[in-house]
């Protein structure tokens, strides 16, 4: 995490969600610009938080350690999303880990400055709330959708979620991750995902290259995503 000094796009950014509704207090000065860059964790999970951050620019993955060894992915995160919302509330350490899928951007406040006005803070308490009432809705569809959707969807919604732009004449994106970590985030086995994988290559939605898989066929992909949503 790098702290970018530039007060002007701190403002913008504040401006643009309209973050002054968030607050009884006028905070603005106490934000932070932070940049991570792709890969990077904005926290990791039981560690201490030092802010509390408002996803501005970028997208990230959220995943769970389990007590068993595994890794559970959760959820995506793209602006304006919140990180820390539980821990500045309990103050506690990290309760899952963030990882910038791209470079991301956060107005982030730190928190042993705010906590204690933030507890108090009636307007944002309420955002607190409707923030994870969303969360908890979101888990529950989650849950439900890798109970019940067949792997080749969920995998086409990640995919679509994390592959990242191709520098060459072709263009396009391409999906390039460590199976092995990927099939546990999914909650299924090597060899099924495998299986899948190449089943959407002999579609043509995707083609395998040697750092990873190139989407030959967006529009098919996203129909697989989107139709864990409808």
């Amino acid at each position: 995490m790098e702290r970018i000094d530039d007060l002007g796009r701190v403002e913008s950014y504040y401006l643009k969600y309209e973050m002054s509704q968030l607050f009884d207090s006028d905070l603005l000065q106490a934000f932070e610009l932070i940049k991570v860059n792709r890969l990077d964790y904005i926290c990791t999970q039981e560690e201490p938080l030092e802010y509390v951050c408002f996803l501005v620019e970028g997208r990230a993955k959220v995943v769970k350690a389990l007590a068993n060894g595994k890794t559970l992915l959760l959820s995506f995160y793209e602006p304006f999303e919140v990180i820390g919302d539980v821990e500045i509330i309990k103050a506690m350490p990290a309760v899952c880990t963030v990882q910038a899928l791209e470079q991301c951007y956060l107005l982030a406040l730190p928190i042993d400055k705010v906590r204690a006005v933030l507890k108090k803070d009636i307007k944002f308490l309420n955002f607190i709330c409707n923030v994870l009432s969303k969360k908890i809705d979101y888990i529950s569809h989650s849950s439900s959708i890798n109970l019940l959707y067949p792997l080749e969807n969920r995998l086409a919604n990640y995919i679509d979620k994390t592959s990242t732009l191709v520098n060459d004449d072709r263009g396009g994106r391409c999906f390039s991750e460590n199976l092995t970590q990927l099939a546990e985030l999914l909650g299924i086995s090597y060899r099924h995902l495998l299986r899948t994988l190449n089943g959407l290559c002999q579609a043509e939605i995707l083609e395998r290259r040697k750092e990873g898989y190139r989407i030959t066929n967006e529009e098919q992909l996203r129909k697989l995503a989107e139709a864990l949503y409808k």
